[in-house]
Formats: structure tokens, sequence, C-alpha cells
């Protein structure tokens, strides 16, 4: 591989060890060292999606986590920073997204057999990140010692041999069993990959570090290969998580001093959970992931979220009996807020077409599913085959009731949906509220129900002061944190010697 850039390697011994919060702080570290970065990550499998440039002048979509380890590096989001995204739709089928576009071809395509067709779209793009930037940050996926994935696993060691990276390795201490973790994941290696280990991280620490001895010393002695980190917990870093709901419990302030007590619905395909991350730590804010009726007790907003997969979801939310409470809580005049699927979800109806959505392909050559919505906007929506991939300002007009400060507020965000919502044919429709420049409408309000396309809707500093009279601190802040927090707790000078060749 033709390259002018060095590359360091975030990988981990598990999923969840803080691969992608590292890759993000050390794309500001490196950054800040007056260095061109770029973030990558081969294969990527999250609901959490952005809307980047593409190839060819198309947009495109990578992983949120790529997206903001990008911002960090202070560089421009692109497709080749995530070459391959895949986006779970049940347990065993995922979208397959390559260089930003959906490839309908390779969904059915064996994981095996699959893997060795994406490696030339990863292996090319790193190749053109290499020779474009001084520094390029990876990140690896779960673990790179799964013994059984490992001659098909092109996410961990085949990148690092081809970037010949720098690798850290990193776990999560507060799990217990890290230094096992550690020497367990280096041993399962081949030598040759073992050889690009350049330094442990114990992460998420709680505790007197002096009490740690004399474990790393003797991993040391074991692996030849030093521990050069032990960061202690930090919760409220400001980083969106990758995956998964923030918290397993409640967030912000106890309900009796909460201004305001906002739930958001946890289907189990929820998508773009990340663009909620600005409420998590909102003064006055009490934040609540809903996943039964009893979740929604004293609540003032509701928020559907996206969804990866709405039909399904609408029908879990539905054994839940969430649809019940969801309903009763509008019919008393609570706020409700959809946001894409979310906005599906509120419609009266959502018309699939095969192989999109909630239609399974073997129903080809059937009729298309009807499934009823909510009802609580009067909106129909049909899939379609078709993606829509876009980068949107909108501004908002003739907001009500608890939505009315958004009046006038311009906004800015992306959508990504394969759904195309509208009023039923000779039927009135809720007011539409929300514009895009060519007057097309992307919310509809009917009540104190809101259903919006645009996503990022909480990341606006105009839409966040109009509805909480506060700024979230800004992401570029955040960054400038992650990296501080490298400058206390790595060894010194750890991190540029990353970049000089190995003395081992």
């Amino acid at each position: 591989m033709n390259q002018q850039a060095k590359a360091v390697m975030v990988l981990g011994t598990t999923s969840g060890a803080g691969k992608s919060w590292l890759a993000t702080a050390l794309c500001r570290w490196y950054a800040r060292q007056g260095l061109k970065v770029a973030p990558f990550k081969a294969q990527n499998m999250s609901n959490n999606a952005r809307v980047v440039p593409g190839l060819a002048g198309r947009l495109g979509e990578i992983g949120s986590a790529q997206y903001f380890q990008a911002l960090a590096a202070r560089a421009r989001p692109e497709v080749r920073m995530n070459p391959v995204l895949l986006k779970p739709e049940r347990d065993t089928a995922s979208q397959v997204v390559v260089l930003g576009q959906v490839r309908p071809d390779l969904h059915q395509v064996p994981w095996r057999q699959r893997s060795e067709q994406l490696w030339p779209f990863a292996r090319d793009a790193l190749q053109a990140l290499m020779a474009e930037n001084d520094v390029v940050v990876i990140e690896g996926a779960g673990s790179p010692a799964e013994i059984n994935l490992h001659h098909s696993d092109y996410v961990n060691m085949r990148t690092a041999l081809a970037a010949q990276a720098a690798c850290l390795l990193v776990t999560d201490i507060d799990r217990g069993g890290a230094f096992a973790h550690l020497f367990g994941t280096h041993q399962l290696l081949p030598e040759h990959e073992r050889a690009l280990i350049r330094g442990f991280v114990l992460n998420r620490f709680r505790g007197d570090a002096t009490l740690l001895a004399p474990g790393p010393e003797q991993l040391q002695a074991m692996t030849g290969v030093p521990t050069v980190a032990v960061l202690p917990m930090w919760r409220g870093h400001g980083l969106p998580e990758e995956d998964g709901v923030f918290d397993a419990s409640a967030t912000g302030l106890e309900q009796a001093q909460a201004l305001k007590r906002i739930a958001i619905v946890a289907y189990p395909r929820i998508s773009n959970l990340d663009e909620f991350q600005p409420l998590r730590a909102m003064p006055g804010v009490r934040l609540v992931w809903a996943r039964h009726p009893a979740d929604l007790e004293g609540i003032d907003w509701v928020i559907l979220p996206g969804s990866k997969h709405t039909t399904s979801d609408l029908a879990w939310l539905r054994q839940q009996g969430l649809d019940v409470a969801i309903q009763a809580h509008s019919a008393r005049g609570g706020a409700v807020l959809g946001v894409c699927g979310g906005l599906q979800m509120l419609g009266q109806a959502l018309l699939g077409v095969e192989g999109v959505d909630g239609v399974d392909d073997e129903r080809s050559g059937k009729a298309p599913l009807s499934t009823p919505g909510l009802s609580l906007l009067p909106l129909v929506t049909t899939f379609e085959r078709d993606k829509l991939l876009l980068d949107t300002n909108a501004s908002f007009t003739n907001t009500a009731l608890a939505w009315a400060p958004l009046s006038g507020v311009h906004v800015q965000g992306y959508e990504i949906h394969q759904g195309r919502t509208a009023a039923p044919a000779g039927q009135p429709g809720p007011t539409e509220i929300l514009h895009n420049p060519q007057g097309q409408a992307l919310g509809w309000q009917q009540g104190a129900v809101l259903g919006l396309y645009l996503h990022g809707l909480f990341e606006s500093p105009a839409a966040l002061q109009a509805l909480f009279g506060i700024q979230a601190r800004p992401l570029d802040a955040v960054f400038d944190d992650l990296a501080d927090y490298l400058d206390q707790h790595f060894a010194p000078g750890a991190l540029m010697n990353l970049l000089k060749p190995s003395t081992a």
C-alpha cells in the first residue's frame, strides 16, 4: 500500500470497551498537534448514521461514530471514512451500505463470502485516506481475537496489517477480568499480528490507580506490551454513545425537581438516537427510556425516535401496551414528537412494498402490506425502494401549544428514510409546520402532536434556545475536553511515540 500517513488503531477486548470514544479523542488530540487527521472504520454495524458527501457528487451515509470522529479531527466527514455500514433490521439480517449507498445484491450473500467481497472497498478507501493525511485513526470492531471469525474478519487485524498500524488494545476494567481480557486477546493473535500492539489501555477505572500494581508490570513481562494509560470512569464526557440507549436508568434531575420530563420510546430497532444526546445533560430535564406504559407516568413529552424497521417496532410498541399509553397521553393534551420512523408510526397507516421495511422478501408477488398506525396524525406513509438521503435546512412556521416556541426557528439537519408521507387523498391533512427551502413539507402538527422527517432538532442551538432557553455545550468544546483527558492520563510521550516505528 502506497501510504503517507501513520496509522493509529484502537482495538478492544470486547464490544463496548471504549473504542469509539477513544478513537474520537485521538482524532482531536492528533489534530491539535497540527497534523492532518482522518478517521476510518472498515465496517460498522449500527443504526445510527449520518448523511455525508459521497462519491461522484452523491450523498451517502456513514456510521455516526465516524461522523463525530471526523468532526473531532477537524476533517469533512465523507463515505470513505466508513466504507461499509451494516444496519440491522432483524436479529439475522442487515441492510448493507457500501461507500454510502445501499447494496441490495449483498443482502443475502453469506457472511464469510460477503466479507471477501467487501474487503476491497474498505482496502481502497483506507489506501486513499492514507495517501491524503498525516495520521489515520482507525477503529476496530468487537474483538480482534474471535478465533472462529478471524480468517474472514477484515475490520480488525487485516486492516491493521494493511495500514501497518500502531495498535492500542483497550479494555473495560469496570466489568472485571481486565488483565485476563488483555492477555487472552494478545495471546490468541498470531505472532505477526501481536507485534502491532504497542500499548494496553485500562478504561473506566474507579478507585486508587496505585492498587493496580503489580498487574501492569506483570502483564508487560508476559507480553512485552506496556500499559500506557489508565482512564478513570467518566460518564459525562458529552459524546453520544455509538449503540444502544445512553443509560439503563433515567438521567438528569429527579422527577420532582425537573422542569421538563421527557420519555423516549426505546423500541428494539431504534435508530439515530445520538441526536438526543443534548437532552441527556440539559439542565431542568429528566430523560427516561420508555419500554412499558408505566414509564410514561408523569411525563410531559413523549418522543418516538427513528426506527430501522418501523412496522416491526410499531408491532413491539403495541405488544408492550405503549400504543394505548401514548394515545392516552395525547388525549390529555400531552406533547408527542415523532421523528422519521416515529413520524410514520403517528400516522393512520403504513403501506409496504416487497422487501422494504415491514414486508419480508418471501412475500414476492403478494399484495403490499398495510399496517395501521397510531392515528395521531392524519397521514399515510408508503415505503419505496429508493432511500432518500438529504442534508437539509428547514424553517418552522405556525407551531402551537407545546411546540409554539419553534415558530420562526431555522434548523439544519438531515433526512434518511425510505418512506414517503402525505395526507390521504381527498382528506384534510394536519398543519404543515416545517418546510425546506423548496417549500416541501418536512413536519406536521395536529394538537400537541408533532411529526418531523428532519433529524437533528435537538442539535440545533436555535431550537434548544427556543424550547429550553439554554444552549447545549458546543461539540467542539467536548472534543477538546476529550483531548485534554488523554493529556492527563496517557503516559508522557506515548501518543506521539505511536507515530514512530516500533522498537520491539
